[in-house]
């Protein structure tokens, strides 16, 4: 029984020590860009001991100014109790902010909420998730993170009608981030970005496509160069005569024309299966001459695929998370799941306050066309 404990202990030294080199290998560049452009990242549930200490580390860094939502009085209780330092840290109590008339006149004005009630506009605007939504729309916040105390669809709502879409992308997706680089044929870098895994159940070609074309900018901007983006299925280049094969071919062929139309410089392949996309030798055997190498970016043929293997490369592989991400609204966001550890908070708090870089960068004035 002794020899099995101290078997164990070494298991889960080894998983600890892998995941924290992992959140290291994706987390520090990130730092390193904030330092010399600091964001302000709003985090929607502020009453959370992991949000806390967060804050307090990117306030360590110099990277980000935090802003929590939340019950300012029980927060920085919950701060002083745990000797949580909370200088520069900004805590909100949406119901009670000077921007709370300001935003309830805006979502007053929205088609979606004209000619309801004051008081039950009222009522959302004083919801975290509503109030951090509008706060990145409309320039008090760079960028936003929340879900670590909520169902995603609380945060999903919020952001949906109160932030402006992106007019290129027909529907919001979300894209995790996983770090690994002690997991062999991980990604270019030992990171790979995983997509669709939190809100289209089954994608269509044309969604695919776009999932593929928009995660592979996305992968570019953190990865710093080209990357390789596979569409995964069970059958690899015709091997399996099947509907879902070929529609994952067809969005292949649809990702490369969209990725041309844009002079985008990444490879897109598929239909592959995972082994081809990841590990060189199967790709010889299965594909002789191919020369794809090892995808940074995996797209999924449906929702249960992604997020089924994002939760298997995550608990059972020691992979460390980031995100999800949520693409296609015109605000860098994230949400992040309820178990989420500090180091995915905080790598992914960084990861948003770096998108928030490149969009101020595309759009000095913070408006999408």
């Amino acid at each position: 029984m002794f020899a099995r404990a101290r078997w164990n202990g070494c298991v889960e030294f080894l998983m600890n020590d892998a995941t924290s080199q992992a959140a290291s290998r994706f987390i520090e560049p990130l730092i390193e860009k904030l330092r010399r452009h600091p964001k302000r990242v709003v985090f929607t549930e502020g009453e959370d001991l992991r949000i806390l200490r967060v804050a307090e580390r990117l306030v360590a860094e110099q990277a980000v100014v935090p802003i929590l939502l939340g019950d300012r009085a029980r927060i920085l209780g919950m701060a002083s109790d745990e000797g949580i330092n909370m200088r520069f840290v900004k805590v909100i109590n949406p119901a009670s902010s000077s921007d709370f008339d300001l935003f309830r006149a805006r979502l007053e004005k929205t088609a979606r909420y004209r000619g309801r009630s004051p008081s039950a506009v009222a009522e959302l605007v004083g919801r975290p998730h509503y109030f951090g939504a509008m706060m990145t729309q409309y320039g008090q916040a760079d960028a936003l993170v929340g879900g670590n105390l909520a169902m995603p669809s609380t945060l999903f709502r919020a952001v949906i009608h109160a932030i402006k879409p992106m007019p290129s992308i027909p529907k919001l997706f979300g894209v995790t981030a996983l770090s690994a680089p002690h997991l062999e044929h991980f990604g270019g870098n030992g990171v790979l970005f995983l997509a669709d895994t939190g809100l289209v159940p089954d994608p269509s070609v044309e969604e695919l496509a776009t999932i593929a074309v928009e995660t592979g900018k996305l992968a570019r901007h953190f990865l710093g160069r080209a990357p390789r983006v596979a569409l995964l299925s069970h059958s690899t280049k015709g091997s399996a005569v099947t509907e879902p094969a070929r529609r994952v071919a067809a969005a292949a062929v649809l990702a490369r024309e969209k990725a041309s139309a844009e002079a985008l410089d990444f490879r897109i392949e598929g239909e592959l299966q995972a082994d081809v996309a990841l590990d060189p030798a199967a790709c010889e055997v299965k594909l002789p001459g191919n020369r794809f190498k090892s995808a940074d970016v995996l797209v999924f043929p449906s929702l249960d695929a992604a997020h089924i293997s994002m939760k298997l490369l995550q608990h059972c592989a020691g992979a460390q998370n980031f995100g999800q991400f949520l693409v296609g609204m015109a605000r860098p966001l994230a949400q992040v799941p309820r178990t989420a550890s500090e180091d995915t908070l905080y790598g992914t708090a960084a990861a948003v306050a770096v998108e928030a870089i490149k969009a101020h960068e595309l759009y000095p004035d913070g408006e999408v066309s």
